[in-house]
């Protein structure tokens, strides 16, 4: 099954996420697809999430399962889980 999820990188107590599409059988900082955007937690709210909406859209629409935290944040970026903007 192809997930949609985050990939931890950056420095300890400093993390970074990549939206990355992964085989959900990898682990998490293990090989991707393809990425998609980014995720800084620390960084200003509106600078914390960038995302490449196509491609989001286009993996929703072959079925990939985005996890529960990476729909969150499509959400607060304007995506549906079905790839539909609001």
């Amino acid at each position: 099954m192809v997930k949609i999820r985050l990939k931890r990188f950056g420095a300890a107590k400093r993390p970074c996420y990549r939206v990355v599409v992964m085989d959900s059988r990898e682990p998490r900082d293990g090989r991707c697809i393809e990425e998609l955007g980014t995720y800084q937690p620390i960084a200003k709210d509106d600078s914390q999430i960038t995302l490449n909406e196509d491609r989001v859209k286009y993996w929703i629409g072959v079925g990939a399962q985005p996890s529960d935290i990476v729909a969150k944040l499509m959400n607060k970026k304007g995506l549906a889980k079905n790839g539909q903007s609001k």
